[in-house]
């Protein structure tokens, strides 16, 4: 107990260190060890041998290890590498089936289900324009839409992201197909993609169903059912990406994403869950920009501050608790239609500051995103980029490659004081609810986007193909690939499916779970979203879930700031 406070930050760390390798061995075993092509060894971790004075054990710690700034586990992509979830939607169901079991034999580890614009908007496909059906995503309304979408699929192994608005019809869906194919729903796992209400409130308004108080009620209800009967299933995605894509810079849709899962978690304690057991399964989701050491830094800076704020305002006091868990996207804000096959290298860009940063899972746009649906041949590239990265570019040979860094760190720093700058706002506007309600965060990010674009027109910001190194505007140069648009006659059947389905269910079962529904909506000791599943699971479409919820806890409607 005598001895200098210097030696015990010394010992500290050298436990912590002694810790980290145990750890590591345990999950990772006796591996051969790794050479580059020269012959040298390569270590799993670099590091200080020691710490005298303490700074990088509290500021950097040791992967696996409190305050997660080098990692959340302690082999990290050495171990086991980032899930390859690509987003995947397109045409019917059986068109989506089709190309995802493609992407499963390319290497695709999860697979994501992105739904038609008609589907985000609330509508069944029966009420909608055959030529708006299915050119963006997949036409899913029933569970046997999401059956045909997910044929030969192990939904007990496989995991599924569900870009899912509330009321969280697809994943009803899939639970609905669990059942069908004797799935206990302990083994379904996957996140709630689209489930953070308050991003699409702020930056798609398109996306956002049901009035604000509905969309959070009915989050809540959902993140309660999952905890107790879907305990794999990631119930809340909070989205910075969505803010990024609007126009935020890193630093803000950091500091916005953070705001909201603060907001969310409240309101789960609010509602009397327990942070230890409902953290765990909040993710998150960003966008990944060119400005790679930049974004390795806010997720740098992002992973330390959720370790200190879940402790600090929501109470967490496990480990796992306060882990930051996150899926990257590379950034199709950044991608242009001008010389399209550029887009492969900023794509590779993208991801390799999105692997460095320590990310969970990861998406690669194909670089035609940014014209259609993507074609076949893009796709495939976009999944061997990734594929190249982990196989070929040795990016998971060593955890947290920049740490150490002069700059990465001093950057690391200088982003979190950025990031606690944007929360400080929030915060005394009376947290993100508020924020967002009052058009505080669109005013911020609006400000944001018109200074960006100001530097790319006036030449500050250099675009390749936009305002330098052009060339001349003809198909050979362009280099555009076709445009894919859902066969006709398959959207046509699929639209007369539906209403054949329609008339042939029964319709007092359909009453009966729709009042049900209603009446959920409306009790505060019932859940709407076992509600929402039983519904589906009679033969209610999504259109008439949606329609239902509008009805009794009001329609979403955006706000415009000036």
């Amino acid at each position: 107990m005598n001895q200098p406070a210097e030696q015990r930050q010394t010992t500290g760390y050298e436990e912590a260190r002694k810790k980290w390798q145990d750890d590591y061995h345990r999950d990772i075993g006796d591996r051969q060890i790794l050479h580059n092509r020269s012959g040298v060894p390569i270590e799993p971790l670099y590091g200080p041998r020691t710490d005298p004075g303490g700074t990088h054990l509290e500021q950097l710690g040791l992967p696996g290890q409190l305050p997660y700034t080098r990692g959340i586990y302690p082999t990290m992509h050495r171990g086991q590498t980032w899930s390859q979830r690509q987003l995947i939607g397109h045409g019917t169901p059986d068109e989506y089936n089709q190309r995802v079991l493609q992407m499963i034999d390319a290497g695709t580890t999860a697979i994501s289900l992105i739904p038609c614009n008609s589907v985000y908007r609330g509508n069944d496909c029966d009420e909608i324009p055959l030529p708006l059906l299915g050119t963006c995503g997949t036409v899913v309304n029933t569970a046997e839409h999401m059956d045909n979408a997910l044929s030969e699929v192990d939904i007990g192994v496989i995991s599924t992201a569900m870009n899912d608005p509330s009321p969280f019809t697809l994943l009803s869906f899939v639970l609905n197909v669990a059942d069908r194919r004797a799935v206990p729903w302990q083994q379904i796992s996957g996140t709630s993609n689209q489930s953070d209400y308050l991003s699409h409130f702020v930056a798609n308004h398109m996306f956002f169903r049901l009035s604000l108080e509905g969309a959070r009620r009915v989050l809540l209800d959902q993140i309660a059912f999952c905890r107790e009967r879907v305990p794999n299933w990631n119930p809340l995605s909070v989205v910075g990406q969505h803010m990024q894509q609007a126009g935020a810079t890193p630093a803000q849709a950091m500091g916005f994403t953070l705001c909201s899962a603060l907001q969310y978690g409240r309101d789960c304690l609010n509602r009397g869950l327990d942070p230890d057991d409902f953290l765990p399964r909040f993710t998150f989701f960003f966008d990944i920009s060119m400005s790679l050491f930049e974004e390795v830094a806010k997720f740098r800076a992002g992973r330390r501050l959720w370790a200190r704020l879940t402790r600090e305002q929501l109470g967490a006091t496990t480990d796992r608790a306060r882990r930051f868990k996150f899926h990257g996207q590379t950034s199709g804000a950044d991608l242009t239609r001008q010389q399209p096959l550029n887009n492969i290298t900023r794509v590779t860009a993208q991801a390799i500051a999105g692997i460095l940063g320590g990310l969970q899972s990861l998406h690669t746009d194909a670089y035609d995103e940014v014209i259609n649906v993507p074609n076949e041949d893009p796709a495939r590239i976009a999944i061997a980029t990734q594929n190249i990265l982990r196989e070929e570019a040795g990016l998971c040979d060593v955890i947290d490659p920049l740490g150490g860094s002069w700059y990465v760190e001093n950057l690391t720093d200088e982003m979190e004081k950025a990031i606690l700058v944007v929360i400080e706002t929030v915060e005394k506007a009376g947290g993100m609810f508020k924020a967002a309600e009052s058009g505080l965060v669109q005013r911020m990010i609006g400000e944001s986007a018109l200074a960006w674009q100001d530097r790319v027109e006036n030449g500050e910001q250099k675009i390749i193909g936009v305002n330098c190194y052009r060339v001349p505007e003809d198909k050979d140069n362009h280099q555009v690939p076709p445009t894919v648009r859902p066969a006709k006659d398959k959207m046509s059947a699929h639209v007369e499916q539906l209403r054949r389905f329609k008339a042939d269910r029964s319709q007092a079962a359909v009453q009966q779970a729709l009042t049900g529904l209603a009446r959920a909506a409306n009790s505060s000791d019932d859940n709407i979203f076992a509600r929402v599943v039983e519904a589906t699971a009679t033969g209610v479409t999504h259109g008439e879930v949606i329609a239902c919820l509008r009805q009794e806890l009001g329609f979403g409607q955006p706000l415009i700031v000036d």
